[in-house]
């Protein structure tokens, strides 16, 4: 492990509950919005419960502790030299992060050490000039609420312009590349990949009576199977999306996703990739959806399926 696991994301929830506790600041409520705020959703279902019951002998029943000073975790060489190498990838690079404190360490790795073989080669160019000089000005029209006036070219190759109200960049993994979502000129919302776009122009705020509609999002619920570690799996697979965990019972969960609607054959897809660890209980026509593939998948493998 490059990062011990005494300076992962629960320790350091942990670490900020108990400056909170040696100040005598802290409380049931303040102890909740820490977990919901630095850790993952599914944290408030332990951490809380965790430490008021003395599973963790860290806090007292008054929500005090026996430590005398805040803790500190600073960072060894070794994580350091993993940040400067992620700080090296030409999309982080994108977003112009400080590399204050990482001058003179030699990165772990250099991003031409990876070998990706499970998505496609014709990736953004983040290496121009061009593109990032675009992607940086969407980033701060985002960042500022600033409508766009934007150049693009079709995948038919046809050039078009457009005004339009950016609502945030998307990044695909499997594509290796950028989206942006807006909505346009007639209050529809467009998706255009960021490398399609030629030239972009920042113009005046948003007008409040854009600032909506939201852009479309769907709702996938789905009970889960704690075997083989599905949980822990189901959690990492999702981690970039919103959702809701609820505990059932011992190894049983609901969760609740929510995605853009654009990626809903994606999203069937990635759910069918867990097999019977995951029972999707609605929308009903996302239900549907599974059955329909299942049953084309029995079909072209000669299976007898059920009626």
């Amino acid at each position: 492990m490059l990062f011990l696991e005494v300076y992962g994301t629960y320790y350091h929830t942990v670490a900020s509950i108990l400056a909170h506790a040696v100040d005598g600041t802290l409380t049931d409520r303040l102890l909740t919005r820490l977990v919901q705020e630095q850790a993952f959703g599914e944290s408030v279902l332990t951490i809380p419960s965790a430490l008021k019951s003395g599973e963790w002998p860290l806090l007292d029943r008054d929500l005090g502790t026996p430590l005398r000073h805040a803790p500190s975790m600073p960072l060894t060489l070794l994580e350091k030299r993993w940040l400067k190498a992620l700080l090296l990838d030409p999309r982080i690079a994108l977003f112009q992060p400080d590399l204050s404190g990482l001058e003179d360490v030699e990165p772990l790795y250099l991003p031409r050490d990876i070998v990706f073989f499970d998505r496609y080669a014709d990736g953004d160019p983040y290496d121009s000039p061009l593109y990032q000089k675009i992607f940086r000005t969407a980033l701060q029209a985002l960042r500022e609420k600033r409508m766009l006036q934007i150049r693009f070219v079709t995948p038919a190759g046809a050039a078009r312009d457009a005004t339009c109200s950016p609502r945030r960049l998307e990044y695909s993994e499997k594509d290796d590349k950028f989206r942006l979502l807006a909505v346009g000129s007639k209050n529809t919302a467009c998706t255009i990949n960021l490398g399609r776009i030629r030239s972009c122009r920042l113009l005046d705020p948003v007008p409040e009576d854009a600032l909506s509609p939201e852009l479309p999002r769907s709702e996938l619920t789905f009970l889960l199977y704690d075997q083989r570690k599905a949980l822990e799996r189901v959690l990492l697979h999702f981690s970039h999306l919103e959702k809701k965990t609820v505990r059932l019972g011992e190894n049983r969960y609901q969760v609740t996703l929510f995605y853009d609607s654009a990626d809903r054959a994606e999203m069937l897809i990635r759910i069918l990739s867990f097999g019977p660890m995951i029972q999707v209980i609605s929308p009903p026509d996302f239900v549907e959806s599974i059955r329909d593939r299942l049953r084309r998948q029995s079909a072209l493998s000669g299976m007898p399926r059920d009626s």
